[in-house]
């Protein structure tokens, strides 16, 4: 029995990684519509695997190019990666909430492939945004964009899975693109996805490149957790009281923007660092 529960998880491991990513997965996996629901525990995981993605290709480029550059080729990656799918749900969420329309509206516009000047201007900013706080970490050391990178994407697909607990789901269930994740999750779920990202944190301290891991590192993540908090709490707040609840696109709204409110805050504590480490002798 604990060997096919075993195999179950692995299972709904590589579902959960075919959903996010485009990384081919075996035959052998099949799927079941509910297993996309219970996958979701696994999705920090997942997030942590492109993370790790980013930060191998950044720390290779770092080598031959300037920061800037390996920094973008990182985020290239990981868009090729994941298709773009958070991406596209921060595009369509900032084009149906950006404006004043009501709740039906938004919902219509989320639908619309079509890509609006809302959308094309968070993407630009988030990317930008993105870009220049990696290059910012990385003026303080070629390890800093590598750790918060996979730290943050774990933490960011946390995340999504939380508003999919605390929040019902806003669109039409008959007609969502990934009917299962419609459905609530777990809080056992939650506690999954976020003790994934508990466990990357610990790794992270235990193989640190530094001499004194608590000196800097421990803050920033504590720093990271808190502002994925924050952005946890305001997603929550904002989607119920545009849309009554979650869609597709929100979430990875979300995840977005938690990714780099956890990037800002790696930087942050990173830059005046000498203060932060005093706060912690």
């Amino acid at each position: 029995m604990r060997a096919q529960g075993l195999v179950h998880e692995l299972r709904l491991l590589l579902v959960a990684v075919q959903f996010l990513t485009r990384v081919p997965v075996p035959r052998w996996v099949g799927f079941e519509a509910h297993w996309l629901n219970e996958c979701a525990r696994h999705l920090s995981l997942v997030g942590l695997g492109i993370g790790a993605f980013g930060a191998l290709v950044w720390g290779a480029a770092a080598q031959v190019w300037p920061p800037a550059i390996a920094v973008v080729l990182s985020m290239v990656a990981t868009v090729w990666l994941t298709g773009g799918f958070h991406e596209d749900g921060l595009s369509d969420t900032c084009d149906a909430l950006g404006g004043t329309v009501s709740r039906d509206k938004a919902l219509l516009i989320m639908k619309d492939s079509r890509i609006g000047a809302y959308g094309a201007i968070s993407l630009v900013l988030m990317l930008g945004l993105k870009a220049a706080t990696l290059d910012g970490l990385a003026e303080h050391g070629l390890w800093w964009p590598a750790l918060a990178l996979i730290w943050a994407h774990a933490a960011s697909r946390a995340v999504a899975v939380t508003l999919m607990r605390w929040l019902p789901y806003a669109g039409d269930i008959e007609h969502a693109k990934a009917k299962p994740l419609a459905l609530s999750v777990r809080s056992s779920a939650v506690l999954v996805a976020w003790c994934w990202v508990l466990l990357a944190s610990l790794c992270l301290l235990l193989a640190s490149p530094f001499n004194d891991p608590l000196a800097l590192l421990l803050p920033a993540l504590l720093a990271a957790c808190l502002a994925c908090g924050v952005v946890n709490l305001v997603c929550a707040r904002w989607y119920r009281q545009r849309l009554g609840g979650y869609t597709g696109d929100t979430l990875g709204a979300a995840q977005q923007f938690s990714e780099v409110a956890a990037l800002l805050a790696w930087l942050a504590v990173v830059k005046h660092g000498a203060a932060v480490a005093s706060w912690f002798a």
